[in-house]
C-alpha cells in the first residue's frame, strides 16, 4: 500500500506541535513580610493569571504570628496546609482545626470576617490562594467548606484541590472551571500536566526543592506559563512540593480594595458596605 508523503508530514508536524513546551513568561520569588511571602498579586503581575489573584506561601509560628479577625468580599480563599495545623474561625459559622494535608475553601461573597493561625505552641505552613469570583457570586452569600486530608482525592502524584485531574475530582464545586493541584515528587521524578480544553492560563509555585520546567529551574518561586493549552512537563530536583493552577482567563476587570476584589467599582462598593455592616455587628457583640 502506498503511503501519502503529505499525510505523513502532517502527522509528524501535528505530533511535534503536541509536545512543544510552553515558555515561562514571568517568574518571581515574591516579597516576604513576617511569616508570609506574597508570591503574586495584581500590583506585581497586572492580572496576568486571573482569576487567580493573590498567592501567599505562609510559615507561621504561634509565638510570632496570628491573623486576627479581618474581612473579605468578592473573592474565594483556598488554603492548602503543607505542615502543622491551622485554627480557624469565621462569620459563616465555621470554626475548627485544619491539619496537615487539609484544604479550606471560603467564598466571601458579599462579606465575611475570619481569623486563623497556628495551634497553641505549634506552627503551620501552607499556601493561600485568592480567586476572583464571577459577577453572579461576588456579592452573594458567603459560605465555606473544609476538607480533611482523607477527603482530598489524588491522581498519581497530584492531590486535586479544585477541579478534576485524571480520574480524581474535588468535592469543592466552583462556578468557574478551575483546576488547582498540590503535587509532591521525589528527586528525579517526572510529571506532566495537560490542561483541559479552554484553560489558557497556567502557573506553578514551588515550596520545597526545585523544579525543572520549560528549560529553566524554579526554586522557592512562582512561574507563569505563556497563554495556551499545551502540555506542561516537570522534573523534580530534590524532594519537590508545589501547587499548580490552570483555568480559562477571567473575562472581567480586577477592581481591588484593601481586603476585596470585585469586577466593578459598584460591586466593590456593595461588598465593602457588607463588610462594614458585619464589622459593626461584631463590635456591637464585643468580638471586635
Amino acid at each position: 500500500m502506498k503511503v501519502s508523503t503529505m499525510n505523513t508530514v502532517t502527522e509528524r508536524s501535528t505530533a511535534k506541535q503536541k509536545v512543544q513546551h510552553r515558555k515561562l513568561t514571568y517568574r518571581t520569588q515574591g516579597t516576604t513580610r513576617g511569616g508570609v511571602t506574597r508570591l503574586i498579586s495584581p500590583s506585581n503581575a497586572e492580572g496576568l493569571i486571573k482569576p487567580f489573584v493573590f498567592l501567599d506561601l505562609f510559615n507561621l509560628r504561634s509565638s510570632e504570628h496570628k491573623m486576627g479577625l479581618h474581612p473579605h468580599s468578592g473573592i474565594a480563599t483556598v488554603t492548602v496546609i503543607l505542615d502543622g495545623a491551622l485554627e480557624y474561625r469565621e462569620t459563616t459559622g465555621s470554626e475548627g482545626t485544619l491539619p496537615t494535608g487539609g484544604i479550606e475553601y471560603m467564598s466571601a461573597g458579599g462579606g465575611v470576617w475570619h481569623e486563623g493561625g497556628p495551634i497553641k505552641n505549634g506552627a503551620v505552613r501552607g499556601f493561600q490562594l485568592w480567586l476572583a469570583l464571577p459577577p453572579e457570586d461576588e456579592n452573594g452569600p458567603s459560605h465555606s467548606m473544609y476538607l480533611a486530608p482523607e477527603r482530598v482525592q489524588q491522581a498519581g502524584s497530584a492531590r486535586v484541590v479544585l477541579g478534576r485531574h485524571g480520574d480524581a475530582g474535588s468535592d469543592i464545586r466552583t462556578c468557574a472551571p478551575i483546576n488547582y493541584l498540590h503535587v509532591a515528587l521525589k528527586d528525579g521524578e517526572r510529571w506532566s500536566y495537560t490542561p483541559p480544553a479552554g484553560h489558557d492560563v497556567a502557573w506553578v509555585a514551588v515550596s520545597d526543592g526545585a523544579l525543572e520546567t520549560a528549560g529553566t529551574r524554579l526554586n522557592s518561586e512562582l512561574g507563569v506559563f505563556e497563554k495556551g493549552e499545551g502540555r506542561l512537563d516537570f522534573v523534580a530536583r530534590g524532594h519537590a512540593q508545589f501547587v499548580l493552577g490552570s483555568s480559562p482567563t477571567h473575562p472581567h476587570p480586577l477592581v481591588t480594595g484593601y481586603y476585596s476584589v470585585h469586577t466593578s467599582e459598584a460591586a466593590l462598593e456593595k461588598g465593602e458596605a457588607g463588610i462594614a455592616r458585619l464589622g459593626a455587628e461584631l463590635r456591637g457583640s464585643g468580638v471586635l
